[in-house]
């Protein structure tokens, strides 16, 4: 699956506000996501989040 930074991405189980809609702020050996609803960020391996996104919703550029 090809996802950059700010690209807009949908997670397999939604966060704990009900929404499953986060932002990809940080790429590296570990994916830092942000919630949209609420603002929550959370650090994730790559391995972790590649396995837990479902997909690309908006890709960077395209809003």
């Amino acid at each position: 699956m090809n996802y950059d930074l700010h690209d807009i991405v949908e997670m397999k189980k939604p966060h704990a506000c009900q929404t499953n809609r986060w932002e990809v702020i940080r790429m590296g050996m570990d994916i830092k996501i942000k919630c949209l609803n609420c603002g929550h960020i959370v650090m994730l391996p790559r391995r972790d989040f590649e396995k837990k996104v479902k997909k690309v919703l908006v890709k960077k550029g395209e809003d």
